[in-house]
């Protein structure tokens, strides 16, 4: 199933213009066991305006994932800089790094497995707060209001996350990472994991909820269709390096790489018709004689 609305509005003018985030030339190396380190990122630079969505997109392996990791401090930076609102943090740590989660905050793949399932779903998005020093009554405030923006009745607050289907549950997840209303969210393969038609509600959401809060997102995938519904720009990355960007739409219906051509090819439609010629052109590609 092919989205055929249209790309993403663009974000207030005035508000892209303000640069939330910067990545400048980040390179991050991995250990490898009898050989020099692997570079997972090779001066890889890209940033993302207040109230933006910028997509990074590539197949398995390209590196998209361990840039988002590397803004939320989760993998050692080697190289380059990062910088949020005007403040290096490339290598914050302790104190620095707690107090930027107040600030950026991510919804990871799965639905399943990011939710503790001992703990209901209220308890979920409470736990950060307190965490931070909220009181029991503003806690449950900010619970409700999280509940509101993901379209989930306040009750859900007294059930189990096992109470829910995969949708709801990444419902759940993106709550938590409004609860504590940052201004920038890593999407890390948010949709990845559902079903089509879930997939498309949960998009949709993203996009509300940016409407309604101005949070600024890197958004995550290996789907150009889901890419052009709700980016307003996309870079390319393959084996580290980004290898094209631009507007959203421009990037994933007429891509000017030969590997974002590959991967707009590889991306299933419904008509049997133009994936017939999709599997065509990918075959010509491959072999041009």
């Amino acid at each position: 199933m092919t989205s055929t609305i249209a790309p993403a509005e663009t974000a207030d003018t005035e508000l892209q213009d303000t640069t939330l985030l910067t990545a400048e030339n980040v390179v991050v190396e991995f250990p490898s066991r009898g050989k020099k380190s692997f570079r997972a990122l090779d001066s890889v630079s890209l940033d993302i305006g207040r109230s933006e969505c910028v997509g990074l997109v590539g197949g398995s392996g390209s590196g998209k994932s361990t840039l988002g990791k590397a803004i939320l401090g989760l993998v050692p930076v080697a190289g380059g800089r990062i910088s949020f609102a005007g403040d290096e943090i490339t290598h914050a740590r302790g104190a620095a790094r707690r107090r930027l989660a107040s600030s950026i905050q991510v919804v990871f793949q799965d639905p399943y497995g990011s939710l503790d399932p001992r703990m209901t779903v209220g308890q979920v998005l409470a736990e950060p707060l307190v965490a931070s020093g909220a009181g029991k009554t503003s806690a449950r405030g900010s619970v409700a209001e999280a509940l509101d923006l993901v379209k989930l009745p306040r009750g859900s607050a007294d059930r189990y996350p096992s109470e829910f289907s995969g949708g709801q549950r990444q419902r759940v997840a993106i709550a938590r990472a409004l609860v504590r209303r940052p201004r920038l969210i890593i999407c890390d393969e948010p949709v990845s994991a559902l079903d089509l038609t879930t997939q498309a509600s949960i998009v949709d959401l993203f996009i509300d909820v940016q409407r309604n809060t101005g949070v600024s997102y890197l958004f995550v995938s290996h789907d150009l269709n889901v890419v052009r519904r709700i980016c307003h720009r996309v870079s390319v990355m393959h084996k580290g390096v980004i290898v094209e960007s631009g507007d959203a739409e421009t990037v994933t219906l007429s891509p000017a790489h030969q590997y974002t051509q590959r991967l707009l090819l590889a991306s299933p439609v419904a008509d049997p018709v133009r994936q017939a010629a999709r599997r065509r052109a990918w075959a010509q590609l491959r072999d041009p004689q």
